[in-house]
């Protein structure tokens, strides 16, 4: 009896000791229940992840148990897929970047409402919002909210391969030039040129397409779309002259034919036609220079759209913008990861201008972190007292560029005429508008 007591006792005291062990090994395990994972959805190339992934570690050191986790996209059209899709599934992201397409998603936008107003947080002192330029906050308030804050200003360029251009013995182009002296470098360049490199890439099929066509409109004084109108200046004949621009580049050879120009996405460097070598010039935002030039060996620098100097047609704009799901279960937490990206020096260190220049003063004081994000400062310098304010953005953004974009190849590989083509290209406009 003694010794089976013994066992008894010895049997219990095990099986409590196993359940105190399982207790605390439950004890030190349950701050992983407490963890939080913010999601964070932009676009962007292997450049813009890298940076976005040092910001991250970053915010995570400074905040334990929370976790930032990135969902990127090759480029702004995959990007809104993505999110639409998730949204629609009840699964969209805490933290979506917009770009001038973000009234969209506002109340009363095409898409519904997604984008949370950010005043609130700003009260709250999660967000500061006074040491932002009143412009970048502007911008992004819509009837006394605030849908977003930018992540930094920018302006459209052409960028050139300069150390290509040089080993062919061309001159660099100029900073500033009228349309028809631009066609005549383009013409001077090509001649140089080895087979197979074009003195500039087919600008027409840019997947945001949109931008070339609104900054040549806004050249021509025929906005693409007037908000407080609700209505386009654009006519079928100012559409087909846009076309025609482009035919006659490709007549010259000086950009490639339809097929060559298809096979690059052109939706970061990745998938660009200058980085590759095959061309000379493209189109670029200045906050996109220093992961382009980290692509390449070669040396790149900025210059003007052709006669942005002779009417004023660039413009300043912001980058993109820091939204939050107004579904989101983080609200305060993404409002407060949204101010480190913008607001903390810490995080302006490793972002640099890769999605525009900071419009944080606090920001600013960490100043250009390389020769790259120098060059697209002086470009502003230079290109800045040549702009107007931007246009309203057609509405369905995200449509309107892909359906303009097969319109534009259409015409590109001889399927409809530039006539045809203009027709086209206004009737999506107003059908974009009455939608």
């Amino acid at each position: 009896m003694e010794v089976f007591m013994k066992k008894l006792v010895l049997v219990l005291v095990v099986a409590l000791t196993a359940m105190m062990m399982v207790f605390a090994a439950g004890a030190k395990e349950a701050p992983k229940t407490d963890e939080v994972t913010l999601r964070w959805a932009y676009w962007g190339g292997e450049a813009r992840i890298a940076r976005s992934e040092a910001a991250i570690k970053i915010f995570e050191a400074q905040n334990p148990g929370v976790k930032v986790h990135q969902e990127p996209s090759g480029g702004a059209g995959d990007h809104f897929v993505k999110v639409d899709t998730q949204v629609a599934a009840g699964a969209g992201p805490d933290i979506i970047n917009m770009g001038g397409n973000f009234p969209d998603y506002i109340p009363g936008g095409p898409k519904g409402h997604l984008a949370l107003d950010l005043f609130p947080y700003a009260e709250k002192g999660i967000i500061n919002l006074d040491v932002i330029d009143p412009g970048a906050i502007s911008y992004a308030t819509v009837k006394g909210a605030l849908y977003g804050l930018s992540t930094g200003a920018n302006m459209p360029a052409l960028v050139y391969n300069k150390s290509l251009i040089e080993r062919v013995g061309a001159p660099l182009p100029p900073v500033s030039s009228t349309y028809p002296e631009f066609r005549q470098y383009l013409i001077d360049l090509q001649k140089r040129l080895p087979s197979g490199v074009y003195a500039m890439q087919d600008i027409g099929v840019l997947p945001t397409s949109s931008t070339p066509f609104g900054y040549w409109t806004g050249y021509n004084g025929t906005p693409m779309y007037v908000a407080a109108e609700n209505r386009t200046y654009v006519t079928p004949a100012d559409a087909k002259r846009y076309l025609d621009l482009f035919a006659d580049y490709r007549a010259l050879k000086v950009i490639p034919p339809a097929d060559i120009a298809a096979s690059y996405a052109e939706s970061n460097a990745d998938t660009s036609m200058l980085v590759a070598g095959k061309a000379a010039i493209a189109f670029l935002w200045t906050n996109q220079l220093d992961g382009y030039q980290r692509a390449m060996v070669d040396e790149i620098d900025l210059i003007e759209l052709p006669g942005a100097a002779e009417r004023n047609s660039l413009w300043q704009t912001q980058s993109q913008l820091y939204t939050i799901n107004k579904d989101s279960k983080h609200k305060d937490l993404a409002a407060k990861f949204i101010n480190f990206l913008v607001n903390s020096p810490d995080a302006a260190a490793v972002l640099g201008n890769d999605r525009g220049n900071s419009v944080s003063s606090i920001a600013r004081s960490v100043g250009a972190s390389n020769v790259n994000e120098q060059k697209a400062l002086s470009y502003m310098a230079v290109a800045g007292p040549h702009t107007m304010p931007e246009n309203d953005h057609v509405p369905n953004d995200t449509e309107y560029n892909s359906t303009l974009y097969l319109i534009y190849q259409r015409v590109a590989f001889g399927q409809i005429s530039t006539e045809q083509g203009g027709r086209e290209i206004v009737d999506l406009i107003n059908r974009m508008i009455a939608k």
